[in-house]
């Protein structure tokens, strides 16, 4: 932990990389505890072969180098959130030696059983069993950090709810709404979507979750409207 060893929650946003033409962000996320480092996500890998067809991303500071700028280095990272292991979310999985890797059993399992969507990519986030804490369902993960279930856009895809001392709780939605104008319960399923029926299930919950937990704010996955007017790093929500 860096600087004051008191310091309260705290959220970091770090854009890795964006898709032109529209900017689209690539984002991760630090969470920072009085007691520990929590990475969710860890971006593009520095080496990769884009889909024919799809944009080519502009490659910015990856996370570790985003991570050092806040006096942090990869083994000071406690845990690593893993939402879901496409490429965009888990290309530098293996450099953080310290980490336990938190991810939905049902993800684990479908990616270790060789789903070709995540097959290619394996030797990022294939990973040493003993390293991995596998989690079923919603999950109290620290006080003040909640990991949400939003299958759809994947099996076993995670949202994380960050309670902020300041802010008041925070919504990453990560892949599960990917922009702010499909946060509706009558969304469009996105290309990308492997289960539409279940993809709009987790929209709900999360609609739910915003009114119930009374959400001072939500971040969504890829949204190039919305990133530009938020606190990015090493500017932080508090």
């Amino acid at each position: 932990m860096t600087a004051d060893e008191t310091t309260p929650l705290r959220l970091y946003l770090m854009q890795v990389a964006a898709l032109a033409p529209m900017n689209v962000p690539i984002p991760c996320y630090l969470v920072q505890t009085s007691e520990k480092n929590i990475l969710i996500d860890s971006g593009l890998p520095a080496h990769f072969q884009t889909t024919p067809g799809r944009p080519e991303p502009v490659m910015g500071k990856n996370v570790v180098e985003q991570l050092a700028l806040l006096g942090l280095q990869p083994g000071d990272i406690d845990i690593l959130v893993c939402t879901h292991f496409d490429l965009d979310h888990c290309g530098h999985h293996e450099d953080f030696p310290n980490a336990q890797l938190v991810v939905q059993r049902e993800h684990y399992e479908v990616a270790r059983g060789g789903h070709p969507r995540f097959a290619s990519h394996r030797a990022h986030w294939d990973l040493p069993a003993e390293r991995y804490r596998l989690v079923d369902g919603d999950t109290t993960l620290l006080p003040g950090l909640e990991l949400i279930a939003t299958g759809g856009h994947v099996p076993g895809h995670q949202s994380v709810l960050v309670r902020l001392p300041e802010t008041g709780p925070v919504l990453l939605t990560i892949d599960a709404v990917a922009r702010q104008d499909a946060f509706r319960s009558d969304r469009q399923i996105g290309p990308l979507d492997l289960d539409g029926e279940q993809a709009i299930a987790s929209t709900r919950k999360l609609l739910d979750v915003v009114q119930r937990e009374h959400v001072a704010l939500v971040i969504f996955g890829h949204d190039d409207q919305q990133w530009p007017k938020l606190t990015k790093a090493p500017e932080y929500y508090g």
